[in-house]
């Protein structure tokens, strides 16, 4: 097995690293605190060719693999968590879907604005009562004389303030308690459309979060995202990818936990000594240090996989359970680790542990990743 990273995979690690520190590090606590949209990073980064680095270069992407996707989001991560979460979003949630399951004119016309950055991307799956449960969803969009007329709500949708569309599920039919759910792309101007925004958040405070209203809002039938009655699965396969990014997160976030951590242990000194010479220190330091590497090998594992056109669903999943598990964990015992100074929001560790918490709950919780994982493990024997 070769671990070792692409020359041109290691060119954009170098570049990412420079401009996550540069450019996103150094502002990120008073976005947190202002809950200030980092649009200025993401036009620099779409000026970079970035924002749709793993979609085919004939709609404005740059052909870029998976395992360059998590490098980027891992990196942004690092550097400030809200800002990662975006770009993730952007492209697993918001892009792939489009490129996954649409046609050559959608692609054209939604894909292209997404790869350039005049459009952030966004995905429309969850509901007050359809989170995870995503056959629960109660959107509906009825076919009349070739349009959809929609009706219902979302929430917790990221970066939707920021999208000119969006790919929503909806249910275009139902027989008795059996749903037809199929998936719509919907412009955010559409009349009857409301996107308000949610601010008043634990964590990932200069991110967008908002909840979706559809009042009658019609769409051409030419909106339909793949075929009609696929969409629960097609949102099934586009989590699987989401899970990817939502794991190097969890990673980034974990690695700027530990990074302030050992700079802290190395010059806090203690009766004496600085806190880094002493053994319970380095103990923790070094469980960090393993589990941060091996999330960060499962994340590479699960991009791999799925650029070789092979299965990735468990791995993905296992990804993503563990690396948000043990984003708490570090970030906490980061907090630790400063003592009193951890409680501190100038030493930017809360921050992180504020961060890390949404990524045990966004794209399903531990347990269902646990169910995931169990599903992939009792069909495959």
């Amino acid at each position: 097995m070769n671990f070792d990273l692409t020359e041109e995979q290691k060119m954009l690690l170098k570049m990412i690293k420079e401009f996550a520190d540069e450019v996103v590090a150094p502002e990120a606590i008073e976005r947190d605190r202002n809950k200030t949209f980092p649009i200025k990073v993401f036009k620099q980064l779409a000026d970079m060719g970035i924002m749709g680095l793993p979609f085919p270069e004939k709609f404005g992407g740059a052909g870029a693999d998976t395992i360059s996707f998590a490098i980027v989001t891992e990196e942004l991560s690092r550097a400030c968590a809200s800002t990662g979460i975006t770009y993730s979003a952007h492209i697993s949630l918001g892009g792939a879907p489009i490129h996954l399951f649409g046609t050559n004119d959608q692609k054209e016309k939604y894909l292209v604005p997404i790869c350039t950055g005049e459009s952030f991307g966004a995905f429309g799956l969850t509901e007050s009562n359809a989170g995870s449960d995503a056959g629960g969803t109660q959107t509906k969009a009825a076919l009349k004389d070739g349009e959809f007329l929609i009706n219902g709500s979302k929430v917790f949708i990221t970066n939707a303030s920021y999208a000119k569309h969006i790919a929503i599920t909806a249910i275009t039919a139902q027989n008795a308690d059996k749903k037809e759910i199929s998936a719509i792309i919907v412009p955010t101007d559409s009349k009857g459309f409301t996107i308000n925004e949610i601010t008043d958040k634990m964590g990932l405070n200069a991110s967008n979060t908002t909840e979706l209203i559809f009042e009658d809002v019609s769409v051409s039938e030419k909106n339909l995202l793949g075929k009609r009655g696929n969409g629960f699965k097609q949102f099934l396969i586009t989590l699987d990818g989401g899970r990817i990014g939502i794991a190097a997160m969890a990673v980034g976030i974990a690695q700027a936990a530990f990074d302030k951590a050992l700079q802290y242990s190395k010059q806090r000194k203690q009766f004496g000594k600085t806190l880094a010479e002493f053994q319970v220190t380095q103990f923790k330091l070094a469980d960090m240090a393993v589990k941060i590497e091996l999330a960060r090998n499962m994340v590479y594992k699960a991009a791999w996989l799925k650029d070789q056109g092979r299965a990735f669903g468990k791995e993905a999943a296992i990804a993503k359970y563990y690396a948000s598990e043990i984003a708490m964990e570090i970030t906490d015992e980061a907090i630790q680790i400063h003592g009193g100074y951890g409680y501190m929001r100038e030493y930017e560790v809360e921050r992180y542990l504020r961060d890390a918490k949404l990524l045990e709950i966004g794209e399903g919780t531990s347990e269902i990743q646990k169910m995931v994982i169990a599903r992939h493990i009792l069909n495959n024997q």
